[in-house]
């Protein structure tokens, strides 16, 4: 079955002069991937992985090219066009994905950025996407446990923290006093749960849980001295907004990855910072 918002693993069957005709495993139907997107050295029975959708004309249609957003994902996009029937976003395709006006927000602007979801309409069979996004983020049978490491999409600001999207299923919140790194609104992120809540909200920290964090947190402070010429004006008793000025982490994780570093003679622990051992 060729599946539409989807990627897919094609098999090449005729060419024409448009481009050539792929078709899936139990032959059920084709779709045509344009010349501009055809590999030269492509021969009948080549499988390709290509993504479906529809083109300018409504056709269902195969391309090479990655978008930016999937069937029942969430990204964050920019509009490049509002016109009478809606905004159009770009992700990544010739043809711009449309937000409906029933399916906006609020008004979208061109030149915006906006959180969205892609879904299939099922009048019209076509993709379109959904400023309404929230509507579309599960809020029972939570799949996820703690510990988890699972996919951000970082989403708005609140005055507890940031939002997040996790799997393209749920929504969680990363607190404010957890951020130890710059981030912006549609970054990916690899995250950990930290607590499911019986009422289904999900807490969030982009540190590995436990101990395990040390590991990584000790490679980059590694890395910040043999980039510093072998220092770092950092302490215990440096407060805790020079070390995540410096190092994107929280103190305590610092101290954990200063005292892993130090028991493997990595480091040499001063009274004015942190030298790279010799």
């Amino acid at each position: 079955m060729i599946n539409i918002g989807e990627i897919n693993h094609l098999s090449a069957v005729r060419r024409t002069d448009n481009g050539v005709y792929l078709t899936d495993e139990e032959g059920s139907g084709e779709v045509l991937l344009p010349n501009k997107y055809v590999p030269e050295d492509i021969a009948e029975g080549d499988v390709l992985e290509v993504f479906i959708f529809n083109d300018s004309e409504d056709r269902i249609t195969a391309t090479t090219a990655e978008p930016k957003i999937k069937l029942h994902e969430f990204a964050c996009l920019q509009v490049r066009d509002v016109t009478s029937v809606g905004a159009f976003l770009d992700w990544g395709l010739e043809k711009d994905l449309l937000v409906p006006f029933k399916e906006q927000p609020g008004r979208m602007k061109k030149g915006g950025w906006y959180m969205v979801f892609l879904y299939l309409d099922g009048e019209t069979d076509r993709l379109v996407a959904s400023g309404r996004y929230q509507k579309f983020l599960q809020k029972e049978n939570i799949t996820v446990k703690n510990g988890e490491a699972v996919n951000l999409i970082i989403d708005d600001e609140t005055d507890l923290g940031v939002n997040v999207i996790i799997n393209h299923r749920f929504r969680g919140l990363i607190y404010q006093n957890e951020l130890f790194q710059k981030i912006r609104r549609g970054d990916h992120r690899t995250g950990y749960i930290k607590n499911v809540r019986e009422d289904g909200k999900i807490d969030v920290t982009l540190q590995p849980p436990g101990y395990a964090k040390v590991e990584p947190n000790a490679e980059k402070i590694l890395n910040k001295l043999k980039a510093n010429q072998g220092f770092l004006n950092l302490t215990d008793k440096s407060a805790p907004e020079d070390i995540t000025e410096t190092l994107e982490m929280s103190k305590k994780t610092f101290k954990k990855a200063v005292g892993a570093l130090y028991k493997q003679r990595l480091i040499r622990l001063e009274k004015d910072g942190i030298y790279l051992a010799k």
